[in-house]
């Protein structure tokens, strides 16, 4: 399968600032990728590469087969901001209508565009009285005109609440199966972890891990955590058992253990039979592995 964008060994300067160090990445159809890094990490700087807003010094960029920014291109990709801004005095409908005509399609299409991320109902709803939520969703509607292959969304889900991200998520979701690839960054950490099929790390510039969820989780090698719930009266003999655990005022027991101790840890637990009342194995989560690659390059 062609990838729909392709970064090979890219490098950009500001001067004497290295933002981007050798680069290199691809994202197929209908695969999502989470661009995580710190603050100047070169999140927005391969983002504004990709859409062809500025040029880079080396290395190669194809987005779906053409150059970033050249007209084949740019009719193949779309760009959602963290803060979207859309003229109050407009409802929904006449809002895409005029993007729909600017791109020559046809201005029908807003109804369709505004039902499929669930504003139907507001369609003729002035704009500025529109939540933060639904004003997404207009930007999103509106990355759909023409049907790109590729979403670039930037914090897509800042401000939104819990209920308004899963939905948008759930769109995502449903673009993805049609054979969108999406690039997004997030810092809402725990979003990514469940909505995306990879994981790239940026830091100081350099893609410092790259995988899916367990290929990274594999690679950092970092403890497991189990929790523990002792059954009514065996909390001192579980106590006894683990010494290395740590007891909760909640009651439960706390171990931790590396990966290669993980079945002897859960071996020695199910001994205890009856004793045990519950038990949860936690892996460690993507914030734990996105710290973990992050102090790795000194961040």
């Amino acid at each position: 399968m062609t990838p729909t964008l392709t970064i090979s060994r890219l490098t950009k300067r500001f001067q004497s600032v290295e933002a981007l160090k050798s680069v290199s990445l691809a994202l197929e159809p209908g695969r999502r990728a989470a661009l995580l890094g710190h603050n100047g990490a070169g999140k927005s700087t391969m983002m504004k590469i990709v859409l062809g807003l500025i040029p880079f010094d080396s290395g190669e960029v194809s987005v779906c087969g053409s150059a970033p920014g050249s007209p084949a291109a740019r009719t193949q990709v779309a760009y959602l901001p963290e803060n979207v801004a859309f003229h109050p005095a407009l409802t929904g409908e006449e809002q895409l209508r005029h993007y729909l005509a600017l791109r020559g399609e046809n201005p029908k299409q807003a109804t369709e565009l505004l039902a499929r991320v669930g504003l139907g109902h507001a369609a003729r709803r002035r704009i500025g009285t529109y939540s933060k939520g639904m004003r997404q969703r207009v930007g999103l509607a509106q990355t759909l005109i023409g049907r790109p292959r590729l979403l670039v969304l930037d914090e897509p889900t800042s401000g939104l609440d819990p209920v308004s991200r899963r939905d948008f998520y759930d769109l995502l979701d449903g673009l993805a199966a049609e054979g969108t690839a999406i690039l997004l960054s997030s810092h809402v950490l725990t979003e990514v972890e469940a909505r995306t099929d990879s994981i790239l790390i940026l830091s100081g510039g350099e893609l410092v891990a790259e995988g899916t969820l367990a290929d990274l989780r594999t690679r950092a090698a970092l403890p497991v955590a189990f929790s523990v719930r002792p059954a009514p009266g065996h909390a001192p003999a579980l106590a006894a058992t683990f010494p290395e655990g740590v007891e909760g005022e909640d009651g439960l027991l706390r171990l931790h253990g590396s990966q290669s101790e993980k079945l002897p840890l859960l071996a020695r637990i199910a001994a205890l039979g009856s004793a045990i009342a519950d038990l949860d194995v936690i892996p460690p989560s993507l914030e734990d592995i996105y710290s973990h690659f992050s102090r790795r390059d000194g961040q």
